[in-house]
């Protein structure tokens, strides 16, 4: 399903809710970020606990500073060594994170998943489609083809070997908006979790190709996303 046809979700928390039974689960947010989503899983009705997972040191000290929630734990773990016992959680989430894994680690970071899951818990993993117009515009400075077919085939791959079970693909549409070049350079070029140093001719190129999408009120894309929903197997 292609940009513009898909659903368009302003929340995926929305989308998660829909898809993942969330009321009084225990949670691992791997690759957690700014654990905003994990804040917000734990609202009255949703999650009863959240592991949140964050392998960039310089975002896992500002979580650990922000004011504590209940039921919010922080972790300094990557996703093939998670520090939890077996069948520790009724759901984990890997949203845009799957991809950061290291290549050679991607099997074992499932695997690890897998392991930490009860029978019949459930993995809902969150890409972002190497497509679309705001690709164009990240591919200049952080190509992420390869990364983003190694994570589709390393799903594939647990899989086949039935560490995982297929419960459904989905793709829909994420709309994404910036003021301007700068508010776009600060949120996806100035980050922490990779090392992006793109020179002066790369931020040029990046600039033109955004400012042909500025407008009046600022530049909006509408991103395409597929999500991955698998299963422990019940066993």
């Amino acid at each position: 399903m292609s940009a513009g046809t898909a659903e368009l979700v302003a929340d995926e928390r929305e989308l998660l809710r829909r898809l993942v039974p969330l009321a009084g689960a225990r949670v691992a947010d791997i690759g957690c970020g700014d654990a905003a989503l994990s804040r917000r899983l734990l609202a009255p009705g949703m999650a009863a606990s959240v592991a949140a997972l964050e392998v960039d040191r310089a975002q896992h000290a500002k979580n650990l500073a922000a004011p504590p929630v209940a039921g919010l734990a922080f972790h300094f773990a990557p996703a093939d060594a998670l520090p939890f016992a077996d069948a520790s959680f009724e759901a984990a989430l890997m949203l845009k994170s799957l991809h950061h894994v290291p290549v050679a680690r991607m099997d074992a970071a499932l695997a690890e998943v897998a392991r930490v899951l009860v029978p019949g818990g459930l993995l809902y993993v969150s890409e972002p489609v190497f497509a679309g117009p705001f690709n164009e515009v990240m591919r200049v400075f952080h190509d992420e083809e390869a990364v983003r077919a190694a994570a589709l085939e390393a799903l594939r791959r647990a899989a086949a070997r039935g560490a995982l079970e297929v419960v459904e693909e989905r793709h829909f549409d994420a709309p994404v908006a910036f003021r301007d070049f700068d508010d776009f350079a600060a949120r996806m070029m100035q980050v922490t979790h990779t090392a992006l140093a793109p020179d002066a001719a790369t931020v040029a190129e990046a600039r033109r190709r955004f400012e042909a999408h500025l407008g009046p009120g600022g530049a909006r894309f509408v991103r395409p996303m597929r999500v991955n929903l698998m299963r422990r197997p019940a066993r």
